[in-house]
């Protein structure tokens, strides 16, 4: 692990280490929870350097910035793109990407004081968009208000991507803060298959249940769309699982749908095509094939799932998310730096596309 020297520490269960190279010169606290929700996961608690990172220049997303107050995720998705981030940490990238979690637990505080400083000027904030922050562990460390709380009092813009039903505990202050500045929500659903999601997505709460938030959402005046991802090709891409997954969005209230199809990167290729293999061995060879370009699917592909869906968007009646009339702070035009604290040749984050 890139925290070396990691020892035990007799009589209170806890393993600690010396100063480690992605984090503070604190101490790297490793614990284990006899719990159901979180037997065989282990968590490192750290304290980072610093919780807004930049996103790479060639990215085609939308925003600049991002913040992930965690590393890795029980949710266990095998196509999750993030994976190779482990690798940064020498963690496994397969199970141990699933059941090894870093936890900046001064995310919160860190969070406030970067927002603060005289060179930050209030640009978007992205979260979700690595690894989901409102996985099982939110449920635990209870990172995320406190973080809602400080882009609040800020009144900075943010969004918030997640498969997680735990957003809704956060319900009143995602409320608050969209008085003051705009708040994105989106809902990660990519099929409404039950058994394809057992199985690719383990961890998660079931499709319907997410959609269920969804309509909580909504129905508590927070805008909500629906990132319909991934499109998994010859097992959730049929006409009638693109239909069904649709007319499921809609009934949710969900503002819009947007579809992406499956992409395998470095580090997620190599633990889906294994579990491909273990699962759908008669479809590896079309896989392989389908992805020899590289990560993405074929353009001719995704245009057309692109088109299916929007057609199907159009038929349930699913509109387009409009701009929120939210107030924002006003600031100086500023170029924009790294905020207070920010460690150049840190890890970048990955993009979602």
């Amino acid at each position: 692990m890139r925290w070396d020297h990691l020892t035990e520490e007799p009589g209170d269960g806890r393993r600690t280490t010396g100063p480690a190279a992605l984090f503070g010169a604190d101490a790297v606290v490793t614990r284990t929870f006899d719990t159901p929700e979180f037997r065989g996961i282990t968590f490192h608690e750290v304290r980072a350097r610093s919780i807004v990172n930049r996103v790479p220049g060639a990215s085609r997303m939308p925003f600049e910035w991002t913040v992930n107050p965690y590393r890795g995720c029980s949710h266990a998705c095998v196509y999750c793109f993030a994976r190779k981030t482990h690798s940064y940490l020498d963690l496994d990238t397969g199970l141990g990407f699933d059941s090894q979690i870093v936890v900046k637990v001064n995310a919160p505080e860190l969070l406030r004081r970067e927002l603060g400083a005289r060179r930050w000027t209030g640009a978007h904030i992205a979260m979700g968009t690595n690894v989901d922050c409102y996985q099982r562990a939110e449920g635990r460390y209870r990172l995320m208000p406190g973080i809602i709380e400080a882009l609040r009092d800020r009144a900075n813009p943010f969004s918030i991507l997640t498969k997680g039903t735990l957003i809704l505990r956060d319900l009143p202050l995602l409320r608050q803060a969209a008085e003051v500045t705009d708040v994105g929500v989106s809902v990660s659903a990519g099929f409404t298959d039950a058994a394809l999601w057992r199985t690719v997505e383990p961890g998660t709460p079931s499709p319907s249940a997410r959609l269920g938030a969804v309509r909580a959402l909504t129905d508590a005046g927070i805008e909500c769309g629906v990132l319909m991802a991934p499109v998994v090709p010859f097992l959730g891409d049929a006409p009638e699982q693109l239909r069904d997954t649709v007319r499921a969005v809609a009934a949710s209230g969900a503002t819009s749908v947007t579809p992406l199809v499956l992409h395998l990167r470095p580090g997620a290729r190599e633990w889906f095509l294994s579990w491909l293999a273990g699962h759908h061995p008669h479809l590896v060879g079309r896989y392989e094939r389908m992805y020899a370009g590289g990560s993405y699917a074929p353009t001719w592909y995704q245009r057309q799932i692109t088109r299916q869906v929007h057609e199907l968007a159009a038929e349930f009646g699913i509109g387009p998310n409009g701009p929120g009339a939210a107030r924002r702070i006003v600031t100086p035009e500023r170029p924009c730096e790294p905020p207070a604290g920010h460690v150049r040749g840190e890890a970048t984050q990955l993009t979602l596309l």
